[in-house]
């Protein structure tokens, strides 16, 4: 039956390190009635690191080890388990990795201890593994397999991401599932579920689906999905929609409640009528503003008429975001159509072996002595490696951290008189590296005064793993669920579009950019001014979206921020493409850069591997033309 109130749903964690007190605060503040909690672990960094920890396992001849999330239980459901029981929240996480069915049975085990195993049942969702019961770990075990674009949903190599070769073994592979299989398993009693890989809006829309009862029968199903899985996205990266990232940080970190000491983790309220609003719990710092949502909104998407879901395709152009009370913002204007054929897998190699190293260099001149200093040493080894023959580097990066080495070209001259200097090396042996380690530590005192360790001691190698994203057939990845003491039942796709027409996306209104007369006084004021920002990754493509901060500004945003000026600004860090992407619901763009992360979050010898910078980059590097009269009369002095 639908439910006469909406439903709420709680995010605690959006990824594996996110605080564990958040679970606490949501359960057990009062006022937050949740029906359900829900949490992200698995980033595809994440990822990496488990499926490296498995394989370096087994080779060691240990066939048994934790591959789920273990902090989910001793840190969290622990401590919350005596309160869901009496208030019937629900929990639905994705904490079971690469072994949801022993995070099942790890769960089931402290109910025991707790007396609880009778009023909580415990499903797992699995069947993302699709290496699984494969006769070789590589791409060869399947029938398709094609590339991912970040900027077509139908032509897929169009600049994607590099994959293996066919033969090239690989560590894991994990399709992205999608909701089905979480509403079936609350559908059969479960009270907490876990999964492996879904996508990140699953553990919102799967309750959801359980609640409402939707069907593909429905004539508002697509949307209903839409709206659903845009709640997800906006929460599932916990404080990151209550003030957390958010550009204007003393908003939040001098907020009412302790601010960033006592950040409220976000909470969605669901309508029947497929809007939400989007707040947190009451006395906890942070803010829920039109503005942190829409930061939110366009974190990590690519084109926004086309943000492509295993239930359903998202275009988030229409959205609107309204303040509707305090620390309260409605969501509206979702839309949604039929899913593509595909899903979206997130795989892993192993490519070689990486080391970084950190140096101190303080006093005058101290960027230059550091470059001085970075190169010399890269020099100095490779020297070495060709004297006893040894390939040279496959790659080397020196970065002066407190010098703007992210701004490239862009840095300013006065910077600071203490700089970290940062070396990082990529080579496929690791005798190699071990060289470059001990030449980091050795230029204390033969080069430039000054320099002091980092602390962290003599740096070692580490396997540089590689991710890539690829796409599969639905009809190659079976799905399955199982609750409590039940067999394994079959999760069924819903029906995808075979036409492939959502590749022409429907036409919406655009709003045109300004269009300026020559009597037009026009000055210059930097983005930040003018503007929020947020920026994330997507493999090694890096999306920013831009959000005017008022309706007004957007014309002459779009006037002035283009592609091509975006492109020629991050070049130094960009090696691809850049695609600019409107939602005019939002009054904000959306840039794709491709190549731009050096190779991704697991393999990039940068500093910033996630983009998480390049947001501040554009709104504090780039100049605006705008009239003279709209300058906002309190701005920021860059």
């Amino acid at each position: 039956m639908t439910p006469k109130k909406p439903v709420r749903i709680g995010c605690y964690s959006a990824y594996w390190g996110d605080s564990p007190a958040a679970a606490i605060q949501l359960v057990k503040n009062e006022g937050a009635n949740l029906d359900y909690l829900v949490a992200d672990y698995l980033a595809e960094i994440t990822m990496g690191i488990l499926a490296a920890r498995r394989k370096r396992r087994i080779l060691s001849g240990k066939d048994k080890g934790i591959d789920y999330v273990p902090d989910f239980l001793s840190l969290v459901l622990k401590n919350i388990l005596p309160d869901i029981a009496k208030n019937g929240t629900k929990v639905v996480t994705n904490a079971g990795a690469l072994d949801p069915i022993g995070c099942k049975e790890a769960i089931e085990k402290l109910l025991k201890k707790l007396n609880l195993e009778k009023q909580i049942k415990v499903a797992a969702v699995l069947g993302d593994d699709v290496l699984e019961n494969k006769e070789t770990e590589t791409l060869e075990s399947f029938s398709q397999v094609h590339s991912f674009s970040p900027i077509s949903s139908t032509e897929h190599g169009l600049d994607a991401d590099p994959m293996p070769a066919k033969d090239e073994p690989i560590l894991s592979l994990n399709a992205y599932l999608g909701s089905r299989g979480v509403a079936d398993a609350l559908a059969q009693g479960a009270h907490i579920v876990v999964t492996g890989r879904v996508v990140d809006s699953a553990l919102v829309v799967g309750p959801l689906i359980h609640e409402y009862g939707w069907n593909e029968n429905q004539p508002e199903y697509y949307d209903r999905m839409a709206s659903a899985s845009l709640a997800g996205h906006v929460i599932e990266c916990g404080c990151q929609s209550t003030g957390g990232n958010f550009t204007d940080w003393r908003l939040a970190a001098e907020s009412p409640y302790g601010g960033y000491a006592n950040m409220g983790y976000p909470i969605v309220e669901f309508d029947a009528n497929g809007e939400f609003v989007v707040t947190k719990p009451e006395k906890t710092g942070g803010l829920v503003s039109p503005a942190t949502v829409a930061e939110q909104i366009v974190y990590e998407i690519l084109d926004p008429a086309l943000y492509l879901l295993p239930d359903v395709i998202l275009d988030m152009r229409q959205i609107r975001v309204s303040k509707v009370g305090e620390n309260r913002v409605l969501v509206q204007g979702a839309k949604g159509r039929a899913p593509t054929p595909w899903l979206k897998c997130s795989g892993i190699f192993l490519d070689g072996w990486k080391l970084s190293g950190e140096l101190v260099i303080g006093g005058h001149e101290a960027k230059q002595k550091a470059l001085a200093v970075g190169n010399a040493v890269v020099q100095r080894v490779e020297n070495m490696l060709k004297d006893v023959g040894i390939s040279p580097f496959r790659g080397t990066n020196v970065e002066t951290l407190g010098g703007e080495s992210l701004y490239g070209p862009h840095a300013k001259k006065d910077v600071s008189r203490e700089i970290v200097l940062r070396l990082t090396a990529h080579h496929d042996d690791t005798k190699a590296l071990n060289l470059f380690a001990r030449e980091i530590m050795a230029v204390g005192t033969c080069m430039a005064p000054g320099i002091t360790g980092s602390g962290s001691g003599r740096p070692k190698p580490v396997p540089n793993l590689v991710h890539f994203p690829c796409l599969l057939p639905k009809t190659e990845v079976k799905a399955s669920v199982v609750v409590g003491n039940d067999s394994l039942q079959t999760v069924q796709w819903e029906k995808w579009d075979e036409s492939q027409s959502f590749g022409s996306p429907s036409v919406v209104p655009l709003i045109p950019e300004a269009s300026v007369s020559s009597t037009t006084k026009l000055v210059k004021t930097k983005l930040i001014n003018l503007a929020n920002g947020r920026s994330g990754d997507k493999g090694d493509v890096c999306n920013v979206g831009i959000i005017a901060r008022d309706p007004r500004y957007y014309p002459y945003i779009k006037r002035s921020l283009t592609g091509p000026v975006v492109a020629e600004y991050m070049k130094h860090l960009c090696k691809g493409t850049v695609t600019r992407f409107e939602l005019p619901g939002l009054f904000a763009l959306n840039f794709v850069l491709t190549k731009s992360l050096g190779g991704g979050g697991l393999s990039s010898l940068t500093i910033d591997r996630q983009g998480k910078t390049f947001a501040q980059l554009i709104l504090t590097g780039i100049d605006i033309e705008i009239p003279a009269e709209l300058l906002p009369a309190d701005q920021a002095k860059l």
